[in-house]
């Protein structure tokens, strides 16, 4: 992308790394910084939400259960991992970190539009986040990561209303960082940005972005409801006192299917980008990427109701739900066909971040094939409440979300710290998460097709071979997580020696200096071509455009 992003200057500017006062980070506007204070946090609570889940693993390994000694500890670990995995990792994973970094520097713009609530939108989450943790310590939450009623308004005997005001709080910082993310998309975008010449990174994260306006509040309004349920006994949920607990399930969905969305978008965000420049191919049927995008976030208000094909809600209903979430397959389905059409004859370089990318797609098709399976009405009452539904939803989210924002963390690194990494680690560590994440999550399919229910303390000894195979692989996917935490973090003690573009990249974000100054650009920048132009005419054209810019 042709862009008057860099200028001669006498000495070598500041960078956004530059001042490394605790003030200085803790008080700062800039967006660079604030992805980063999100990495680190999201890494924190990855972390937290891991050691959970391997806790479960080993408790999983025998039929009786050993480990955690009781069904109600059982029962809160499941609730937290499910609750830190999802409104602390996987929701702000990439819109947090790649987005707030990336965005601006995509668009040729100094920052997001709003500044300081960027920044608020990060201590908002810190509040949430801390309160997470505090409920770990100090007691639990048995309700499961759904909340669901009248269980979690009336019986149980956890910290059900501060896990919801928690949730609550953490909400906000979604709305906000959304909220920054449109008006920045509408408003920023450099002379010549026109919307079809917008990366896909920036239309799947504007899509994301409006599901987080409009999605949020639903979810924020029915945990508020949950609380004064709970506390004054209003009747809204509990049958006991008039109320209606399938209400619950229709709000809380209405939020959770669409947050989806909200936790796959950025990786398809990820994907595009990463794809066409390791294919050193133009990203094929740019457009219907980019429609695909904002269809998926449309279609994801309009399929809730698959979630709750046992609940009682009305067989039409049911039969509606389940003919609009085979058609929320269809947009899906064009990102992963013009991806490998993509890689068609493309002269494909298997570096790390590629890897990972391949590795999504491997994993997004198998959740996206399974997720079919359970939109048929007689799939789905056959194997509901099992195992199946499990390892669905983490082929999906962690296997999907996960690979997604390991492929954009090892594909910005370079911009984001100015040095490269291990090469021959980094491959490594994408074959250890993909071999890792399938034979944990596999044998969990067949399981729950046996007829396994989910979050049983205890199961029937015909189960343990394949609980044994999926501990087994979870070991192997913990090492292949931590690989990347401790190569990356090695290489910060070298010297900077990454350059601008070390992928040969196209975007404006590569046109600037690794790591980029404060305010990104020197000069006002100027887009002249479409994105992707990986094409050998089409980059000497621009190799050629680049280098007069610069020298003039």
């Amino acid at each position: 992308m042709s862009a008057s992003a860099l200028a001669h200057h006498d000495g070598p500017p500041a960078d956004y790394l530059s001042d490394s006062t605790v003030a200085s980070w803790l008080l700062t506007t800039d967006h660079k910084r604030v992805g980063i204070l999100y990495m680190i946090s999201v890494t924190v609570f990855f972390a937290v939400g891991g050691l959970i889940a391997g806790l479960m693993r080993l408790e999983l390994m025998t039929p009786k259960g050993d480990v955690l000694a009781t069904p109600d500890s059982y029962n809160r670990m499941f609730t937290m991992h499910g609750v830190i995995m999802i409104f602390f990792f996987l929701v702000p994973a990439i819109p947090s970190v790649l987005g707030n970094f990336l965005i601006p520097l995509m668009i040729g713009a100094r920052d997001l539009a709003f500044p300081k609530i960027n920044l608020l939108s990060w201590y908002v989450y810190i509040i949430g986040g801390l309160m997470g943790v505090w409920i770990l310590i100090f007691g639990g939450i048995d309700t499961g990561w759904t909340f669901y009623t009248p269980f979690s308004t009336m019986y149980s005997n956890t910290m059900v209303v501060t896990a919801a005001v928690t949730v609550f709080i953490t909400g906000f910082s979604s709305i906000l960082t959304g909220l920054n993310f449109v008006v920045t998309v509408h408003t920023m975008r450099a002379p010549g940005m026109t919307w079809f010449r917008l990366p896909l990174f920036v239309w799947s994260h504007y899509a994301t972005a409006l599901i987080m306006v409009l999605a949020t509040p639903v979810l924020a309004i029915s945990i508020v409801l949950v609380g004064l349920e709970r506390l004054f006994h209003v009747g809204i949920f509990d049958p006991k006192l008039g109320g209606d607990p399938i209400l619950f399930q229709h709000l809380f969905w209405f939020y959770s299917h669409p947050a989806v969305y909200i936790m796959v978008l950025p990786g398809f965000a990820v994907i595009s980008e990463i794809i066409p420049c390791f294919a050193r191919r133009p990203i094929f049927g740019y457009r219907f990427i980019a429609f695909a995008s904002v269809a998926i976030a449309i279609f994801g208000f309009l399929v809730w109701g698959h979630h709750m094909f046992v609940s009682g809600q009305s067989m039409y209903a049911g039969a509606v739900f389940s003919i609009l979430s085979f058609l929320v397959a269809i947009p899906s389905a064009i990102k992963v066909f013009n991806w490998t059409a993509t890689l068609y004859k493309g002269s494909i370089k298997f570096d790390t971040p590629m890897l990972y990318a391949l590795g999504f797609i491997g994993l997004f098709t198998i959740g996206g094939l399974t997720g079919l399976m359970l939109a048929s009405l007689a799939i789905d009452v056959h194997v509901h409440d099992t195992y199946f539904v499990v390892a669905h939803f983490h082929y999906i989210m962690v296997g999907g979300t996960t690979m997604a924002y390991l492929a954009g963390i090892h594909f910005w690194w370079p911009k984001i710290s100015g040095r490269t990494y291990p090469e021959l680690w980094g491959k490594l560590s994408a074959l250890l998460v993909f071999v890792g994440f399938n034979l944990t999550f596999f044998p969990q399919f067949l399981l729950g097709y046996l007829g396994m229910p989910r979050r049983y303390f205890e199961y029937r000894p015909e189960f343990q071979v394949l609980n044994v195979m999926s501990t087994a692989g979870a070991s192997i996917l913990a090492v292949g997580l931590i690989m990347p935490l401790v190569y990356l973090l090695l290489s910060l003690r070298q010297p900077r020696n990454a350059g601008p573009n070390p992928w040969g990249a196209t975007g404006l974000e590569w046109q600037v200096e690794s790591p980029p100054t404060t305010h990104n650009f020197h000069e006002p920048v100027l887009v002249t071509c479409e994105p992707y132009l990986y094409s050998p005419e089409e980059a000497e054209r621009e190799y050629a455009h680049v280098q007069h810019v610069h020298s003039s």
